[in-house]
């Protein structure tokens, strides 16, 4: 474990260790999406890691899904973040911003404008959502037009130039958990017949198209991407073609000279393995439900710069002195996850 403890050169940053907390919705924002009062504090409690990655944070109006996510594509979005940026830098740490469309995977009820859901086809996930009148069922989505494809690459550039002027080092797309750019890579979710849908080179140019905008925009050395090869989450079927689509994608991403790749790893070690060759830039690998024993052994063998942890970072906001010391670790309470004030949120004990 001891070299998790090193520093590690990401980008243009030279990180603390080499732990990164993972991207996790807490559904605490304002309702015009402006982070909560209590984000900074959130945040700023776990700068001891050596990378923070926020929670999902949509890029435009019609990005958001869940209620009461945050947004980075108005002002007033600019202000709340540089107050969490600038609290996190006051503890010496790092803050990458998720990018975060959430496509299907979106009821009217839960967002501001009412607007149906937007997804490379007219394909309902056929799984319910929590909205402010209980669970519903998600709706069938509006398939984008091809002009809309492109605006959409173009609300991710600015949304990351956003990020950088509230104070972020950087930005992370979210392409993977059956968000908008993983319901690309899929059949089960885009029947598309125009150069966005098809084969495995038009079903991966949307994700390229967006790493291309944003490098282009703020920097390749600030931008980074998450990618869940073989999830099969709220009926994202990426087919028996999946692990071919990954190896294309990597190797495409990997020509632009990343921060990161951020893997969340399913279980498909002749892939991971693949992915590592292919990929010559810092890996970041998150393995949900990880055992505590085997932290850091990814970092130790080198087959990870990084490794990510979510909820164990949620409930530890001291866990890089709580593994330095093999001490007790809180156990998340995962009905304060979502949504609420302090409790479960800023309110985990730390050591001192």
């Amino acid at each position: 474990m001891s070299k998790l403890f090193d520093t590690v050169r990401v980008g243009r940053y030279t990180l603390a260790n080499r732990l990164a907390m993972g991207p996790m919705t807490r559904s605490r924002a304002q309702y015009d999406g402006t982070p909560g009062d209590l984000a900074a504090e959130y945040y700023a409690q776990r700068a001891g890691m050596g990378l923070i990655v926020t929670e999902g944070t949509q890029p435009s109006e019609d990005g958001q899904g869940y209620l009461t996510t945050p947004g980075i594509h108005t002002d007033a979005h600019v202000a709340g973040w540089k107050k969490v940026a600038d609290a996190v830098h006051a503890k010496g740490g790092r803050l990458f911003m998720q990018l975060m469309h959430a496509g299907r995977m979106s009821h009217p009820d839960n967002t501001p404008h009412h607007r149906q859901g937007v997804a490379p086809s007219a394909i309902a996930p056929n799984t319910p959502m929590f909205t402010p009148a209980g669970m519903q069922e998600i709706p069938v989505p509006r398939a984008l037009g091809t002009a809309e494809v492109r605006q959409t690459v173009d609300d991710f550039r600015m949304a990351a130039r956003r990020a950088i002027e509230a104070g972020a080092d950087g930005v992370e797309i979210h392409g993977a958990n059956a968000y908008l750019v993983q319901q690309f890579f899929a059949p089960s979710a885009n029947m598309r017949d125009d150069e966005y849908g098809g084969s495995i080179v038009n079903r991966a140019r949307f994700a390229i198209e967006i790493a291309k905008a944003i490098a282009d925009e703020i920097g390749a050395d600030r931008t980074a991407i998450r990618l869940s090869p073989g999830i099969t989450l709220w009926g994202i079927d990426e087919g028996t073609e999946g692990p071919t689509l990954y190896r294309y994608l990597v190797a495409e991403l990997d020509k632009l000279g990343l921060a990161y790749l951020h893997i969340m790893h399913q279980g498909d070690e002749a892939l991971l393995t693949d992915i590592r060759k292919l990929w010559t830039g810092t890996l970041v690998l998150n393995r949900p439900g990880r055992p505590r024993e085997q932290i850091g052994a990814d970092v130790e063998s080198g087959l990870a710069q990084l490794e990510a942890y979510g909820q164990m970072v949620l409930a530890n906001p001291d866990l890089v002195t709580r593994l330095k010391t093999r001490a007790p670790l809180n156990a998340a309470d995962r009905n304060t996850f979502f949504g609420g004030s302090a409790a479960g949120y800023t309110d985990y004990p730390t050591l001192v």
